[in-house]
């Protein structure tokens, strides 16, 4: 079984690769796509896995919406048509509903990013319960969604770039 500090650096290591992979995007060519549709089921099981780490309450930073909307714009050009999804179907009100890879890919990086911060003040602890109760009350919907909509992009065979 592994131990506390070996889940913490584990969830830290994938935790730099998906931030290191979103701010070199136009670096990385056109497998990016194919690179962060393998990323995030390891993010997910990173993430799972900090569930038997202590839990403690750590305040969510506030957010710097400029940066943040600079990223979800770069990330929505970069994306094209493959940004898009739908979720679904409100059948009560007649609505299908529908998702932004970008904007899941930037709401994932910014709590990422902030538990690496806090990780660089060294403070694990708190990183770790960051990225546990930012996960469950925030970015694992974004997860799942982001997850789901690039395995439909890959059987569509759509996840190279150009």
């Amino acid at each position: 079984m592994e131990t506390e500090t070996e889940i913490l650096t584990g969830m830290v290591a994938v935790a730099q690769e998906y931030c290191g992979l979103i701010e070199r995007m136009e670096e990385e060519g056109g497998d990016w796509l194919k690179r962060l549709s393998r990323l995030l089921p390891r993010l997910h099981a990173a993430v799972d896995a900090l569930a038997s780490c202590a839990d403690e309450t750590v305040q969510a930073p506030m957010l710097d919406l400029d940066t943040r909307f600079e990223l979800y714009n770069h990330l929505r050009q970069r994306l094209g048509d493959r940004d898009s999804y739908w979720m679904e179907f409100d059948a009560i009100g007649q609505q299908h509903m529908s998702g932004s890879l970008a904007d899941d890919l930037t709401d994932i990086y910014f709590d990422l990013k902030h538990g690496l911060e806090l990780l660089k003040e060294a403070w694990p602890q708190q990183a770790a319960a960051l990225w546990k109760s930012s996960y469950r009350l925030h970015w694992g919907q974004h997860l799942v969604d982001a997850e789901r909509h690039l395995y439909s992009l890959k059987i569509r065979n759509q996840l190279e770039l150009s």
